[in-house]
This record gives structure tokens, C-alpha cells and sequence, in this order.
């Protein structure tokens, strides 16, 4: 008996006592007394092995697990097998696909254009861009009389969400008191994370504008 070997298992070390012996195409068999000792769960169905290590729980998968997958695991031993009939092996990495779409997500800041131009992409808009010689105007209609549509009925925590908003955007210069015979009710979207979104509805607005041939953007 050889005593205190070391056995990896999914590149962590456990240690094990054992014999050798004539095993054929197998490595070493784990027998009853070291599953024990490690606490180890056998589940049959599954064709799977849980061992408990540390904080986590190793999951040891049989030759013929059925993961719901197009993927067939194999063991060591049959891939040797395979290579000595002369199958081709490819080698490949397999990474997690939110963790690279993290990585290759990229950041206004490295965009060219926003480094180029990068007063015009502030971190934080201050108050309202400087005059310049284009100013935005919406063209309407001929003949297109003012459209003031009664404001939508909000809940008492979207009436506070509303007062919050428009003192903020009062403060920063954004917006100002008006007597425009223009109005357009908001209404108010949940985010995922529990705040408010504003949103201004401006359907009877856009029906007397003037179409041009290029779309907004989205």
C-alpha cells in the first residue's frame, strides 16, 4: 500500500492511500472507505459524484452524464484511446460568455471621436450647451394649432418622483417656467433597480412635425 499519495480531482489535491494493482484502461478506482471520509454523495441518475471541498462543492461527471448538451465528456483514458486510432484533437478554451462580453464592452471614453471631441461628451452636463450658430428648432405644419393634452393621473409616489425631478432639472438650468400654449402629459416607467424613468409623451406634437428624411436615433 502506498500511503499518503495525491489525488487531483478537477486541480485540487486530496490525499489517498493506494495499491497497486492491474486496472487496465483505469488510473486508479476510489474505493468506499475515501468517498466516505470526504463526505462524498453518489447520485446515481445522474451518473455524478459530489465531494465537498471547503467552501464549495466539487461535481465529478461519468462518461455518459447527460447534460441536456450536444457535448459528449469523456474520460482521459478514452481520449488516449482515440489518439492512438489516429482522431483528430483539437485543443480549445472555454470561457464564461458574459464575462467576454464584459471584457470587449466598450467605454465612451475609449471611443476616438469622444476622445477627439471630448468637450462636447462631458462626465456631467453642468447646465445648458453654450449658444452656437445652428440652434434646434421644431418645424411645424402649416397651419398647425398649439396642443395642450391633460396631464395623466400619477400615483403619490410618482407625484414625489415628478416634484423631485423637475426641482433637479430647475436647479441645473435645464428647464424653466413656462406659459406655452405647448403641453405634453409624462408618464413614468419602473427601472429594474426600483427608480423612476420620466418619460414625456409627445404624440400629438410629433403628428404636426415636419418629417425629414432622416430617421432619430435610437
Amino acid at each position: 500500500v502506498l500511503r499518503g499519495c495525491t489525488l487531483g480531482l478537477l486541480s485540487h489535491p486530496f490525499n489517498i492511500d493506494i495499491m497497486p494493482v492491474e486496472l487496465g484502461n483505469f488510473n486508479v478506482i476510489i474505493g468506499m472507505d475515501w468517498l466516505a471520509k470526504y463526505h462524498s454523495l453518489i447520485v446515481c441518475d445522474k451518473k455524478v459524484v459530489r465531494i465537498p471541498y471547503g467552501d464549495e462543492v466539487l461535481i465529478i461527471r461519468g462518461d455518459n452524464y447527460d447534460s441536456g448538451s450536444n457535448l459528449n465528456i469523456i474520460s482521459y483514458t478514452k481520449t488516449q484511446k482515440y489518439i492512438q486510432k489516429g482522431c483528430h484533437v483539437y485543443l480549445a478554451q472555454v470561457t464564461s460568455k458574459k464575462a467576454e462580453d464584459k471584457l470587449e464592452e466598450k467605454r465612451l471614453k475609449d471611443v476616438p471621436i469622444v476622445q477627439e471631441f471630448s468637450e462636447v461628451f462631458p462626465e456631467d452636463l453642468p447646465g445648458l450647451p453654450p449658444a452656437r450658430q445652428v440652434e434646434f428648432q421644431v418645424d411645424l405644419v402649416p397651419g398647425a394649432a398649439p396642443v395642450a393634452r391633460a396631464p395623466y393621473r400619477l400615483a403619490p409616489a410618482e407625484m414625489q418622483e415628478l416634484s423631485t425631478q423637475l426641482q433637479e432639472l430647475s436647479d441645473r438650468g435645464f428647464i424653466r417656467p413656462s406659459s406655452s400654449p405647448w403641453g405634453a402629459p409624462v408618464l413614468f416607467v419602473k427601472k429594474k433597480d426600483g427608480s423612476f424613468w420620466m418619460c414625456i409623451d409627445y404624440r400629438e406634437l410629433n403628428k404636426l412635425t415636419v418629417k425629414n428624411r432622416y430617421p432619430l436615433s435610437r
